[in-house]
């Protein structure tokens, strides 16, 4: 629990100081100015008062109990100061000093130090190098923080790493008119992690909504495991930093050269429903309107506008984003017919004309409140010189509070104006999120529904394949493990792809020519002729690949060309396999991810896989819904189907395939990367034909 951080009954600042500008002053000025509740102990060696307040020398001369210290003083004197926390009592420590892993070798030996001493007194440690928390909680008014924004009582709690951004968060609700519930940057976060904090939120019935602001995660798997339990009883918006960086990673499978270092945190984003965003304007925006308004039940919008331009923007956006506007039933037509002006469009959007009044806005809404086929209301208010705005917003708030459909508003109107100024306080004392867009109302209400399908999305469970044998193809892992190798030979990876029963085309490995040809009888012609070397990881671009081969003498003359261009790279295998002409070239792959476990791939194969990049990626394991997801996402998905009067290929065959893949990638973590490419998908059967595993 975290109650002694978020909830602090008295507060004492280690390193108070009488120098205004100081962050030892300004947390002080902070609390007092927010008008904190609890008592306040600056600790200064010399000063006798700080702000007006008593100071002590030290933490053992505070008479009282103490739940939280602010520790800002000079990094090598925390490990010293959290000992006398932990000697006084001190239930959390928030240090705003800096210094400490982010500075090197010295920094992270004092931060080793002072966790020690907290970790022996069972003192929580919020920071080093942070800026705090703040708890907006009437009868509390914790101001724990040397920021400058001074938030209003709401329901949005915001975490963010960096403390820079989440101050810029901050100030954009408060800008919003949107109270704040808590707020939190735990900076170098080396005890209280942003999973802790999610799950303490997660429990506390005041907060509606959390944002978050990461720039990524020390534990991967506790944040996912974390944020899957709170995303199922209130919403997570959050957004990630470093979009942009590419190949930051080097490998050399396609894999690995295709996964963003950025990816891994969008799939957590993806996997637990936390609602993800590349905008801070737009994430802000949407917390507007999660803080006032219900969960639609579904993507139905019924849209009311005074105008028609605006509404036909939000149409467009509304549907871009997946929602629909839907046709009205005849029931709602003849209510709106009774009720609105002559002039007045009854379809969907509902026009009330500019010259609608009250009656006419609290008339539609309650329509669409009743409407079985809208789940939530779009509304463009502009404000027209010639009617009562003030009424108006009335009825819009009282029609919103008579139904349970989430009702979000762009609100067009100019501000300089006393009298709009007055209608849009009607409108926020009542709760409705408004916008100065159409756009941005869309967006915020697109949010919504968004949440709304995920919260009803149900991946399901990983399948189990009966008849896999996990043991044997550990043991082919580990015999190339204890030889010092790290990439697998086709010998051993097409062993590894059946031991799952993924199809793999006839196959056999030889070491001449003679072989070869062998080995191509008794599989069938025509054959495939693949050089087999570690050395080589692409072996179409080095000449290493001979397709269609149709009778002996053209594998001989395959085998003994490969020979002769490649035998600078050592001794050769050669992979003779059964030529499958016709299929559909797929690409399925996996790379592993630090903390996580692995990302699987699939997409569209073959030599145009890192042309096109039409790939998609899932956290393993892959449930039966993931891996059709992932059918259904790449921009290339009309193939599988079949265009032009072509068939189309066995889709639940490749979703079996990406969950037998994920089966064994979870059964033998060391694979670091693996790509089974291609994958030739034909109308009834799906064939791996070629495939390399690094471990």
């Amino acid at each position: 629990m975290l109650d002694a951080l978020f909830k602090p009954r008295a507060v004492a600042i280690v390193g108070a100081s009488t120098k205004e500008l100081s962050i030892g002053n300004v947390i002080i000025k902070n609390l007092q100015t927010y008008g904190y509740r609890g008592r306040i102990y600056p600790i200064n060696p010399t000063a006798p008062d700080v702000r007006g307040l008593k100071a002590y020398k030290t933490l053992d001369e505070i008479p009282g109990e103490v739940d939280v210290a602010h520790i800002i003083i000079p990094a090598k004197l925390v490990p010293q100061a959290i000992e006398d926390c932990g000697r006084k009592g001190v239930k959390a420590v928030v240090i705003n000093s800096a210094g400490f892993s982010e500075m090197g070798e010295e920094g992270a030996r004092l931060q080793e130090a002072f966790l020690a001493n907290a970790r022996k007194h069972g003192v929580r440690v919020f920071g080093p190098n942070c800026q705090g928390i703040i708890n907006t909680d009437p009868a509390l008014k914790a101001y724990c923080n040397f920021t400058f924004t001074y938030p209003e009582p709401g329901s949005v709690s915001v975490v963010a790493l960096s403390g820079g951004v989440g101050a810029l968060i901050m100030q954009g609700l408060f800008d919003l008119g949107v109270g704040m519930r808590m707020y939190a940057s735990n900076g170098n976060a080396c005890d209280v992690s942003i999973p802790e904090i999610l799950r303490y939120w997660g429990d506390d019935p005041g907060c509606k909504a959390i944002v978050l602001y990461t720039e990524g995660f020390s534990d991967p798997k506790e944040f996912l495991e974390t944020a899957r339990e709170v995303t199922a009883r209130k919403p997570i918006l959050a957004m990630k930093a470093g979009r942009t960086e590419q190949g930051a990673k080097a490998a050399s499978s396609h894999t690995g050269s295709l996964a963003g270092v950025d990816i891994a945190t969008e799939l957590i984003f993806e996997k637990t429903g936390i609602l993800s965003f590349q905008d801070e304007e737009e994430m802000v925006r949407a917390a507007m309107a999660f803080a006032t308004q219900p969960i639609p039940a579904g993507n139905r919008v019924g849209i009311i506008t005074n105008t028609g331009g605006p509404a036909v923007i939000a149409t467009d956006v509304l549907v871009a984003a997946g929602l629909e506007v839907p046709a009205l039933s005849e029931t709602s037509i003849a209510r709106l017919k009774a009720t609105q002006l002559p002039q007045a469009a009854l379809g969907n959007p509902v026009d009330v004309v500019a010259t609608a009044g009250g009656d006419q806005f609290r008339a539609a809404v309650d329509a669409l409140q009743e409407e079985e086929g809208v789940d939530s209301i779009f509304i463009n208010f502009v404000t027209a010189p010639f009617t009562d705005t003030h009424e108006v917003a009335r009825q819009i708030v009282a029609a919103s509070r008579n139904g349970n459909k989430p009702v979000v508003c762009n609100f067009m109107t100019d501000l300089t104006q006393e009298r709009y100024r007055v209608t849009m306080g009607i409108l926020k004392e009542g709760g409705i999120p408004f916008y100065a867009t159409p756009t941005a109302a869309a967006r915020a209400l697109a949010a919504l529904a968004r949440y709304g399908r995920l919260r009803k999305r149900d991946i399901g469970r990983p399948e189990t394949f009966p008849g896999t044998d996990a043991a044997k193809a550990r043991s082919i892992v580990d015999r190339a493990r204890k030889a010092g190798r790290s990439v697998l030979s086709a010998a051993e990876v097409y062993p590894i792809l059946e031991a799952y029963g993924i199809p793999v085309a006839g196959w056999k490995v030889v070491q001449s020519a003679a072989e070869a040809v062998a080995a191509a009888g008794s599989i069938g012609y025509p054959v495939v002729v693949k050089v087999d070397s570690e050395a080589i990881d692409h072996k179409s671009d080095r000449g290493g690949v001979a397709v269609n081969l149709k009778d002996a003498a053209a594998v001989r003359s395959a085998v003994e060309e490969m020979q002769a261009r490649l035998g600078a790279f050592g001794s050769l295998r050669f992979f003779v396999q059964k030529f499958l002409p016709g299929g559909r070239e797929l690409i399925l792959g996996a790379r592993a991810e630090r903390e996580l476990g692995h990302l699987v791939m699939f997409g569209l194969g073959g030599i145009y896989v890192e042309v096109l990049k039409d790939v998609v990626f899932k956290i393993a394991p892959v449930t039966g819904v993931e891996a059709r997801e992932m059918l259904a996402s790449i921009k290339t998905r009309a193939l599988l189907d079949g265009v032009r009067g072509g068939k189309g290929v066995d889709k639940e065959g490749i979703a079996s395939l990406i969950q037998r893949l994920s089966r064994l990638l979870t059964d033998l973590p060391m694979i670091r990367e693996m790509d089974v490419n291609p994958v030739l998908a034909f109308e009834h059967a799906v064939i791996a034909v070629d495939g390399r595993i690094r471990i």
